[in-house]
């Protein structure tokens, strides 16, 4: 299913699930008066804003280069993930100054079997939701879907803590200012999750190389493609939104012909996009004869 659906209408699904998680949580706040549910309420509100930004930043991302652009627009989908972020510490900041209002003044709750069925039901739609847009992640390599889903599930562990923190007031009425503590534990988890997500949003847009891992298999991959004699040095490497960009300096025979080091370096590139999707290769072919070939 996954696969039929481009990278758009998964994060226009995203947007569904918010909206109706948002309407449930909000009438589970308004039935019951807890302030824990009014913070998962509030997250589902951040959820919808980051979704639509995630659909804004897909669209713009999926435009091909052009003259102004010659890179293309990928890393939009870094702008949206830093966004998301951001919404999300405002959101965890509102949570807390409403949990510290309900410490000074306690509230009774009401209704709570009902808010808390509510909450259960939105939070089943938001783990369907978020399960398709992990595999869509993976599948096209997208930050933003990547981010826009974990928010989800961040979202479906938050619903599970204030569900049980008010299933223990319902049985234990005279803990009723366990409420405004699981609002406060829930800002500051949903705060780490922001923090995190606005790190990797600024390390993508500063151009921080590739995961150890793909470095290794460059390297490799070099190595088996060129075989003996020829040598690499400079690699330099950076991934904007889905795309990889991979350059380095190939040191061959002086001896070779124009078309015997071009016919090389296809083949490297070749076996490099092989193992990494989306990877754009540069090389610059020097003879390893001149000394200057060597420094970077």
């Amino acid at each position: 299913m996954v696969k039929q659906l481009p990278p758009r209408n998964i994060a226009l699904l995203s947007v569904l699930a918010s909206i109706l998680t948002l309407a449930l949580k909000f009438g589970a706040y308004l039935l019951t008066s807890s302030i824990g549910f009014y913070s998962d309420a509030a997250e589902s509100l951040i959820n919808l804003v980051a979704s639509l930004a995630t659909v804004w930043a897909i669209s713009i991302a999926s435009r091909p280069a052009d003259d102004k652009h010659s890179y293309g627009y990928d890393k939009a989908e870094y702008f949206a993930s830093g966004f998301e972020g951001s919404l999300i510490i405002v959101a965890a900041i509102s949570i807390i100054v409403s949990a510290i209002n309900r410490f000074q003044s306690p509230q009774k709750l009401d209704y709570l079997p009902v808010g808390m069925l509510v909450v259960t039901v939105a939070s089943l739609i938001n783990f369907v939701v978020a399960k398709i847009m992990l595999k869509g992640a993976k599948l096209f390599d997208s930050i933003a879907l990547e981010a826009d889903a974990k928010h989800l599930m961040t979202d479906i562990w938050t619903s599970l803590g204030v569900t049980i923190g008010v299933g223990i007031i319902y049985f234990i009425p005279e803990w009723v200012i366990l409420d405004p503590i699981i609002a406060i534990l829930v800002a500051l988890n949903i705060m780490c999750s922001g923090y995190s997500l606005i790190k990797r949003s600024v390390l993508g847009l500063m151009d921080r190389s590739l995961p150890e891992d793909e470095l290794q298999t460059i390297d490799q991959t070099i190595r088996e493609s060129a075989g003996d004699g020829v040598h690499y040095h400079g690699l330099r490497t950076r991934k904007s939104g889905v795309r990889r960009f991979i350059d380095f300096h190939m040191l061959v025979s002086g001896q070779k012909s124009v078309k015997e080091a071009h016919d090389l370096c296809c083949k490297i590139e070749e076996n490099i996009q092989k193992r990494l999707p989306n990877a754009h290769v540069n090389i610059h072919v020097e003879p390893k004869e001149d000394k200057s070939a060597w420094e970077d």
